[in-house]
């Protein structure tokens, strides 16, 4: 029998906004300067917060955390493509977006400073806590997406992050195989930023892109610079229309680059050249979105001393707040290893108090 072919596959790469500034009047969205504004405050909020909790920790008033520098476009571009009946559904790296969903700044310092109640703010309901364990927030996406297509929910979708490294894990590919069996309304978006930790994306996978996964699970998928913030606001904007209006799961991949560690607790210059580094500064999101904002005339000098200093007072009051909370339940933690108490579990919380109180 002879071959024949059964089908012809092709990917799309989305830039709109380049390295200068200067934007493709064709592809250029529909935004009002406001929104526009609003999207350059959260990429800048996210990074000078990032910036303050790395200092933080290294004096030990924050823990171990993982720095969202350079990918605040990759983040925030999409999550102003959010509704608020859609779900934020994310990993450990999306600090610009659960800031625009809401989330109080002291609440990131909470978290990683091993305090749950970090997770929890009013108006979080759609916006899933931190998801440390690498890839399992993409199986939570999906199952939200299920169930709100189960009950008829309408105008409304799931929004998942995940990086690079975490593609590499099976509850990614059993998220996409499900989302396309079941056609649930769920976008995935991959921040490739380059390093899977300290596993460059070369030796991780093979294929010329991750925005192909998309082609085995016959979804669609479209690779995007993921440093240009119209670009990734772009993408997200029409996968989460396709999915509210009923046509299923998208995956973005956004190119992008950590431009600091991986977390506080790692040494990037052991696997990575300073020419590397150097090279993606170049291609740093948030002033070529300024060089864009000024070039519309929206944005200036004296707006953007005002925004940096309106940033750093938010920031101070924030850090100033978290500082000074107390009265949080130590054992807490041992509250919520099962649903009823259970012995072997009690004699480690009174281990812990035990512990705690020859301390004092």
């Amino acid at each position: 029998m002879p071959l024949t072919e059964i089908g012809r596959y092709s990917l799309r790469r989305l830039e709109i906004l380049d390295e200068n500034g200067e934007v493709d009047p064709a592809l250029e969205p529909d935004l009002s300067a406001e929104d526009l504004v609003k999207l350059y405050r959260a990429m800048l909020l996210a990074r000078e917060d990032d910036q303050r909790m790395f200092k933080m920790q290294r004096q030990g008033r924050v823990g171990t955390f993982g720095p969202n520098t350079g990918q605040e476009a990759a983040v925030c571009g999409p999550a102003l493509a959010l509704s608020p009946r859609d779900w934020l559904v994310g990993s450990f790296r999306e600090l610009g977006a659960r800031l625009m969903r809401g989330e109080p700044l002291t609440h990131s310092y909470l978290f990683h400073n091993g305090y749950e109640e970090g997770n929890v703010f009013d108006g979080m309901e759609r916006t899933l806590p931190i998801s440390i364990i690498v890839g399992a927030q993409t199986l939570h996406a999906v199952g939200i997406a299920y169930a709100m297509k189960y009950r008829t929910e309408k105008d409304a979708a799931v929004l998942a992050f995940i990086g690079d490294g975490g593609t590499s894990q099976g509850d990614f590919h059993e998220a996409l195989n499900f989302a396309s069996v079941w056609q649930v309304p769920v976008v995935f978006v991959v921040q490739n930023n380059g390093w899977a930790i300290s596993l460059p994306r070369s030796r991780q996978a093979h294929c010329a892109t991750l925005a192909q996964r998309a082609i085995a699970y016959d979804i669609p998928g479209v690779q995007v610079d993921g440093n240009d913030a119209l670009a990734t606001y772009s993408a997200a904007r029409e996968a989460l229309d396709r999915a509210r209006s009923g046509g299923g799961p998208s995956l973005i991949e956004a190119v992008t680059y950590r431009l600091m560690m991986h977390t506080t607790a790692d040494d990037p210059r052991k696997y990575r050249t300073e020419e590397e580094v150097e090279q993606w500064w170049k291609r740093d999101p948030i002033p070529r979105f300024r060089r864009y904002l000024e070039s519309k005339s929206i944005w200036d000098d004296a707006k953007q001393a005002a925004l940096e200093a309106g940033i750093k007072e938010e920031i101070d009051e924030a850090v100033k707040k978290f500082e000074s909370m107390d009265g949080f339940k130590p054992d807490a933690p041992f509250d919520h290893v099962f649903g009823t108490r259970h012995e072997s579990i009690e004699e480690q919380r009174a281990a812990f108090l035990a512990n705690l109180e020859g301390e004092a």
